[in-house]
């Protein structure tokens, strides 16, 4: 019989209690091996319809992951050691370079842990913080583009007043600005996902603690936590693309009055770099999300490699793609090779 105690019990448990019978009868208790103070465990299964192949799909997650360490430690000892790089693009080069550092290593050691020897379990806590870590250092890198965009700007149609502009005591405040933003709106989802019960099913069809994967097998009512996560993405999203979209509409009206073809082709030469990065971080990262979100008719297989792709290829390429297109770091990379 249910008492009126433990039946305000079952009810923040989610479990269901029909008129008399209270929550989970002793069979089911049994057979999953759960009580209500049970701290949940989660699974990650991997690549879901892809189990055999998981030890060959870990050589190309490893792989991109080595080449994003090397590369963006790289452009932070670089960037670190020489004097003449201590600039605005590239202590901005450096921001994304740590983000893309902690996107990467919040998701690839537990996907090899995954592939390589089956360690499927991850803990409550663990889940959150993994998910936390990713969308913050998510949030970031976009806001990180978006100040790269207005530092383009103020070079090409404000270059006289360049370095009062950005000072790198303002360079400081605008990271740390960066910081607080990313923290301020991604908390609320592990808050959330906190008070959300979870029942029997703890299988997360993932390779990492995804926020929408995890609300999605609790037994609770998280409409609310879908709905904020959809309209942040859509706000913050929205309003960092008319932002970078602007800057550069104001850069190409600069430019287009500079009668020099050469003043136009070095006013170009230093946006490639940053327009190539911020094209494939933002098509990825909307592509991912928004078919995570609508593209219900897509195998689950297709969802979690295009999410782990998002994760993988921008940060990897990201330090190669400055690497070709800054002339001035690229001939400090080289010098520094070519003298080792």
């Amino acid at each position: 019989m249910c008492n009126p105690r433990s039946l305000r019990f079952c009810l923040f448990t989610g479990t269901l209690c029909i008129s008399e019978p209270c929550c989970l009868n002793n069979h089911l208790m049994a057979a999953f091996n759960l009580t209500p103070s049970d701290t949940p465990t989660f699974i990650l299964t991997g690549i879901p319809g892809l189990e055999d192949a998981h030890a060959w799909i870990a050589i190309p997650f490893a792989t991109c992951y080595t080449l994003c360490l090397l590369g963006n430690f790289s452009v932070l000892f670089m960037v670190g050691k020489e004097q003449t790089l201590h600039q605005p693009m590239y202590l901005f080069f450096c921001m994304l370079a740590l983000t893309d550092i902690v996107i990467s290593t919040c998701v690839v050691p537990k996907a090899l842990g995954i592939f390589w020897f089956n360690l499927k379990g991850i803990s409550l806590s663990g889940c959150l913080t993994q998910t936390t870590f990713l969308n913050v250092a998510s949030l970031m890198q976009a806001a990180v583009l978006v100040a790269m965009a207005f530092d383009r700007y103020v070079a090409i149609c404000n270059p006289l007043r360049y370095a009062t502009i950005l000072s790198n005591a303002r360079i400081a405040k605008l990271g740390l600005v960066i910081f607080i933003r990313g923290i301020l709106c991604v908390l609320p989802v592990p808050l959330m996902l906190s008070r959300l019960p979870f029942c029997d099913n703890r299988i997360i069809p993932h390779t990492y603690c995804e926020g929408i994967a995890v609300a999605k097998i609790s037994c609770g009512d998280h409409t609310f936590l879908m709905l904020y996560d959809l309209v942040m993405l859509l706000i913050l999203g929205g309003i960092d693309l008319t932002l970078i979209g602007l800057s550069y509409c104001l850069i190409i009206r600069a430019v287009l009055r500079i009668s020099s073809k050469k003043a136009h082709q070095k006013a170009l030469n230093t946006c490639m770099g940053h327009i190539s990065v911020m094209l494939m971080s933002f098509t990825f990262y909307l592509f991912s999300n928004l078919t995570h979100r609508f593209g219900q008719g897509i195998a689950p297989h297709v969802h979690i490699i295009l999410s782990n792709v998002y994760l993988l290829v921008p940060p990897m390429l990201n330090p190669i793609i400055y690497g070709v297109k800054t002339k001035e770091f690229h001939d400090k990379m080289r010098k520094n090779i070519f003298r080792r």
